[in-house]
């Protein structure tokens, strides 16, 4: 998508040779335009596959989620929780998920009303590196029953093996903008 690519080339940071700096318009503030953008792109991308939900985990793919969903016919949106919030009184699936840029390790829960066995689900990823979030994700989706028809994510870096990694497990995967490679301040995208 080149309307992302140039964004993250125009306002992007990288630092280092792993990490891109989105927050101007992806994970911190956020840019509605671009978003709307994006969710049409998923759309055209997955709209055959009969979903009828979208699956991401806070925070930062619940903004792109809830847009894409105008593109799919306003089905529901959920979002795994990190925590287990005093007010998630009944029984969740849970499944663990190592954060690639906080270094953490969590448990990804949703409550068991919201998934189903009858679920076509669509996850999102706003980053995808090594595919850990995607993975937990994936794995309640089927602890519910359900089916995922795929994963989309706004930007991965594919030289982290997170793409490989889950479809090598079976899932189909589409990023937006893939990233090869991050060297000497220059971020190489997969044409």
């Amino acid at each position: 998508m080149d309307l992302l690519k140039r964004r993250i080339i125009e306002d992007g940071t990288e630092l280092g040779t792993e990490v891109v700096k989105v927050d101007s318009f992806l994970n911190h503030q956020l840019d509605i335009g671009l978003f709307m953008a994006i969710g049409k792109e998923i759309s055209r991308r997955f709209g055959h596959l009969g979903i009828n939900k979208i699956l991401t985990i806070e925070s930062s793919g619940i903004g792109i989620a809830a847009i894409t969903a105008l593109y799919f016919d306003l089905v529901p949106v959920v979002f795994a929780k990190k925590t287990q919030p005093n007010t998630m009184t009944e029984d969740f699936y849970g499944a663990e998920v190592k954060s690639f840029t906080k270094g953490t390790v969590s448990v990804a829960r949703v409550s068991k009303q919201y998934l189903n066995p009858e679920d076509r689900v669509l996850i999102i990823d706003d980053f995808l590196a090594h595919g850990e979030a995607a993975m937990g994700l994936c794995s309640l989706v089927e602890q519910a029953g359900g089916t995922v028809c795929g994963i989309a994510a706004v930007i991965e870096k594919e030289f982290q093996g997170g793409s490989k990694k889950l479809r090598d497990a079976g899932y189909y995967v589409d990023s937006l903008a893939v990233i090869t490679a991050i060297r000497d301040g220059q971020i190489t995208f997969k044409d």
